[in-house]
């Protein structure tokens, strides 16, 4: 079968979308080309409506296979399995632009999956995958209300790049993935080395229309070539007419109420579970929905502090918890890795049914309302209340105006055996972060399609939301969706302040636990991950902070954009915007929008009261009690990293490893690695500083070449002779100390040492057979500053210590004694020393290469030759050249005078 394509250009490129071919059983399916990156995706859905209409039942999978790149796992299982984190992100991408554009209380089962399988290592995927479940879903029945698709956009020199490829990205200063229709923006994801919030706003406008371009060609597409779609069909009994309007009539006043009196989210939470009790049993609301049983501890109920702080009598049968409400409206997908203790309605096998009956003054033969209808009806009220206040009083939850931030409080330094630690409270949200620095062997490894090798992360973060931070009980175990996405955001608008590695060579690994919520927890891991890597003495560049703006949206345009949301507002608001970044500048920000009609003028008010918000947070930052620490912890590792030359790589490691042992073992650090065989970059980690330090000294000993002159601390005596001491002065190199460089003193005694003893060595010669001479006495004489004369020298004045019948001793300088032969003391023979010099007389001398003990020699005869050269009248000049003879003079001959 032919299939049927269409080719759109977006950023400059064709980017090519087929079906009709592959995937014809399921409800849709698409394959997009974009180079020669190729994404396949099939949306599909059940026969029968499976839920209430009360949440949306979809699933989303995104896939990377190893083949799309020519690659297998590097991993003992090479068939491609569990999700990693990359793809569950990029299936977040996808689920949150699609979820809010379903017909109204469509609740079948709805499955999209999305595989790569071509992957040319330019051209992102992630983009893709939204556009190609956008049309999937416009071709088949499914009832999906307007086409959705998706762009990544670039900033290079500049210049905003739609679609940028894998190179461009790895310049570009943005990374911003959105998604929406032809006439609105769904979703922004974006992340940024610090950009203005007027460069977000024209990335944001660039990006909508790139998208429109694609909404609109596949919106074409799917009128010529796409399915009839489906119907929503009513699941279960409809509530009867006038039952909103009747709830609303005996409640808004006490919700009102409970809204502009009550502060705390349990203690309100308490007051409207109460009058929602009140309220079913005046209108006589069944316990189940018709038709259905109640199985024992079924239905949803409240929970933690809600339930304790609720009366007795208005515990059973409540509306579905805060939690529970708040994460269908976020958009997490239901699945079971992430569901978050979803709502089970069906009832047992055998049950019988329950027939509620019609509420107080309902007319005759009017439907009987059951909990379910009882429930959509009130939180439509509530909801409705709650952005009237909002929208005409400026009036919040917690008695807040729309601008202002919670309370806030922070300290830092709270665990005392972490590296860093820090709690940030803000209002009833709250974050416990620590952070913990290892060495490069604690950076997270991971392996995709992208990455021709594994890849290795010094920067992480890791985000924990226990079921008890909202005071309810619930599964626990590998993170799910929500956490992993949480996480990553929060990592995101981290990455910008985290040092150069050649600035701090540490691997941090921050935790975040969430102890308590009520409204963006990922922006309070955002400020209290950042204090918390300055208690570990991480130079972050700067403090950065995060917040969440919620927006209300009236019909006629009007709209309230709300500062530091609570969670009831994140449910029950049209927007849930977070942005993180300094006082000035952005780095990660999100967007999901639940209508259509979000503009840029809403989003450019979003931008600058969140701004506002960042101030005012990172001023509270600053105040923290007590502060970070700013250095590293006690029980924090010491790390230094240092270069050596590659081509002696094996030679510091030694057979079998031998050198590395042995130096481990001497300094007590805990590794020494090799991370660049390139570069000959070493890391070495310990303990203590000083461990570290000597680690790295022996290492760069090992490697040294000896060199005449240079002085060595701490060298071992391996032998003790008569004649001196043979020395261990580099690894695996020795040299002699002779008995005369012992000391300044002629009388040292070698038997004053013992084998393993440490001393500091001069080398003085180095010999072209490998033999070293080696000299304590110049290093003592060096460090009690005494100038050593070097041959070459000349000393004037030197003076006679003792003669002897083969020449004198002399003091060359101050406890520095020379020799000079018999032989050098005159340009003549000499007979008898004694006659010449006696002890005190002064000599100029000159200083001659030592001896083969290495003992300095000086030379009379020399000083002698030089100052007879010296003072030698200089010869008379040459008399100039005779000048040259001048030509003969003629004479010329005078001209006859003849007579008149």
């Amino acid at each position: 079968m032919e299939a049927d394509k269409i080719t759109i250009e977006v950023g400059g490129r064709q980017l090519t979308l087929e079906t009709g071919e592959i995937g014809r059983q399921a409800n849709g399916s698409v394959l997009v080309t974009d180079g020669e990156t190729v994404v396949y995706t099939t949306a599909c859905c059940s026969s029968e409506a499976t839920g209430d209409g009360w949440f949306m039942p979809l699933q989303v999978q995104y896939s990377e296979r190893f083949s799309a790149a020519g690659k297998t796992s590097s991993g003992w299982l090479k068939r491609d399995g569990r999700p990693k984190d990359a793809e569950t992100l990029t299936s977040r991408l996808v689920d949150r632009p699609l979820r809010p554009m379903f017909a109204p209380g469509w609740s079948n089962d709805t499955q999209v999956l999305i595989w790569v399988l071509s992957y040319d290592g330019e051209h992102t995927p992630e983009p893709l995958a939204i556009t190609a479940a956008g049309a999937a879903l416009a071709l088949s029945d499914i009832p999906l209300q307007k086409a959705v698709a998706g762009v990544r956009m670039g900033l290079l020199d500049g210049q905003f790049v739609v679609n940028p490829t894998a190179a461009q990205m790895a310049d570009s200063r943005l990374d911003l993935v959105m998604a929406g229709t032809a006439d609105a923006v769904l979703m922004i994801e974006g992340y940024c080395n610090f950009l203005s919030e007027e460069e977000m706003l024209e990335a944001v406008r660039a990006g909508s229309a790139a998208v429109a371009v694609q909404c609109r060609a596949i919106d074409a597409w799917a009128a010529r070539a796409g399915a009839q779609k489906r119907a929503v069909a009513a699941t279960g009994p409809t509530a009867p007419a006038g039952l909103q309007e009747r709830i609303a009539s005996m409640a808004t006043g006490e919700i009102e109420h409970a809204y502009c009196t009550i502060t705390g989210k349990h203690a309100r939470a308490a007051s409207v579970i109460a009058l929602q009790q009140r309220l079913k049993e005046q209108l006589g609301v069944s316990a189940v929905g018709a038709g259905r049983a109640a199985a024992p501890g079924s239905g949803p109920g409240p929970s933690g502090a809600a339930a304790r702080a609720a009366p007795a009598a208005a515990q059973p049968n409540p509306p579905a918890s805060e939690f529970e409400a708040q994460r269908a409206a976020r958009g997490d997908t239901p699945v079971a890795d992430d569901s978050g203790g979803e709502e089970d309605d069906a009832a047992p096998a055998g049950a019988n049914p329950v027939r509620p009956s019609p509420y107080p003054g309902a007319a005759d033969g009017a439907q009987a309302v059951d909990t379910v209808m009882f429930s959509k009806a009130f939180k439509r009220v509530e909801a409705g209340v709650m952005r009237q206040l909002v929208l005409r009083k400026g009036l919040r939850a917690d008695g807040r105006g729309v601008g202002d931030v919670r309370p806030i409080a922070a300290r830092a330094g709270l665990l005392p055996r972490t590296h860093g630690s820090a709690l940030f409270t803000r209002g009833e949200t709250q974050a416990l972060a620590v952070t913990t620095l290892g060495s490069s062997r604690a950076a997270q490894r991971s392996e995709d399609m992208a990455s021709e090798a594994e890849e290795s992360r010094k920067f992480y973060l890791q985000y924990f939301f226990p079921p008890c931070s909202v005071g309810e009980v619930g599964r626990m175990g590998a993170p799910g969706r929500r956490e992993i996405g949480h996480g990553a955001l929060a990592e995101r608008a981290l990455a910008p302040i985290i040092p150069d590695e050649i600035d701090f060579p540490y691997t941090i690994r921050v935790e975040s636990t969430i102890t308590e919520s009520n409204g963006s927890s990922s922006m309070a891991t955002v400020c209290g991950a950042c204090l918390a890597m300055q208690d570990a003495g991480v130079p972050v560049k700067r403090p950065v902070a995060g917040v969440a703006m919620g927006l209300m949206l009236e019909p006629g345009g009007g709209f309230a954009v709300l500062t530091d949301i609570l969670g009831s507002e994140d449910a029950l608001g049209d927007m849930d915007f977070k942005v993180a970044g300094d006082a000035e500048h952005i780095t990660a920000f999100q967007m999901d929008i639940k209508v259509e009609g979000i503009t840029l003028e809403v989003l450019a008010a979003a931008l600058a009261q969140a701004g506002t918000a960042r101030r005012h947070i990172l001023a509270q930052m600053a105040r923290c009690a007590p502060p970070p620490r700013n250095a590293l912890a006690a029980g924090a590792p010491r790390i230094v990293r240092f270069a050596i030359d590659p081509t002696r790589i094996g030679a510091m490691i030694g057979a079998g490893g031998k050198n590395v042992r042995a130096v481990t073992a001497t300094t007590g650090v805990e590794s020494i690695m090799v991370l660049e065989q390139e570069t000959g970059l070493i890391e070495v980690v310990g303990a203590e500083s000083a461990g570290v330090e000597q680690a790295r000294l022996l290492i760069q000993r090992l490697l040294e070449d000896a060199e005449e002159g240079n002085i060595y601390r701490d060298a071992k005596v391996m032998q003790v002779e008569k004649f001196g001491l043979i020395v261990e002065f580099l690894p695996g190199k020795e040299g002699l100390v002779h008995v005369s460089e012992l000391d300044v003193s002629r009388t040292a005694d070698p038997a004053k040492w013992a084998v393993g003893d440490s001393i500091d060595v001069m080398l003085t010669e180095k010999s072209d057979n490998g033999k070293f001479r080696l000299s304590r006495k110049a290093v003592l004489l060096l460090d009690s500053g005494v100038q050593v004369p070097q041959p070459g020298d000349v000393v004037r004045g030197a003076k006679v210590k003792e003669v002897l019948d083969m020449g004198v001793v002399i003091d060359l300088a101050p406890g520095v004694e020379s020799f000079v032969h018999v032989s050098e003391l005159e340009d003549r023979f000499v007979a008898d020393t004694r006659e010449l010099f006696s002890p005190g007389d002064a000599m100029d001398v000159l200083v001659l290469r030592p001896n083969d003990r290495g003992s300095p020699r000086c030379s009379r005869k020399a000083m002698l030759m030089r100052d007879a050269r010296d003072k030698a009248p200089a010869a008379a000049p040459a008399p100039p050249p005779p000048p040259p003879p001048l030509p003969p003079i003629r004479e010329r001959p005078r001209p006859k005078v003849g007579k008149m």
